[in-house]
């Protein structure tokens, strides 16, 4: 079964997201905008949500993490819990 580990940003709103994005891109740092913007009881983590198996997270995000760039930036991607931000640490197929 395939498993990964992630960090993701969970906020209300598409612009917000894109807000946090450009933040990253000017080199903020991914943990300390998790644990201010976050609306996930992971936002008090840093974002991280450990490690996890492929089908344990909504079709959206899991197809982010299971088959986009690992290390790389994603987003905003739309769940029903709002808008993430999400970056894949490891995945192992």
């Amino acid at each position: 079964m395939a498993t990964a580990a992630a960090v993701h940003i969970l906020v209300k709103t598409e612009k917000e997201a894109l807000s946090i994005l450009e933040q990253l891109k000017k080199g903020k740092n991914f943990s300390t905008l998790a644990k201010k913007h976050s609306t996930c009881p992971s936002g008090k983590r840093g974002g991280d949500l450990g490690e996890f198996r492929r089908g344990q997270m909504v079709k959206a995000f899991d197809d982010v993490v299971f088959k986009k760039e690992v290390l790389k930036v994603h987003g905003p991607v739309k769940t029903r819990f709002g808008f993430h931000i999400i970056k894949t640490l490891y995945r192992n197929n």
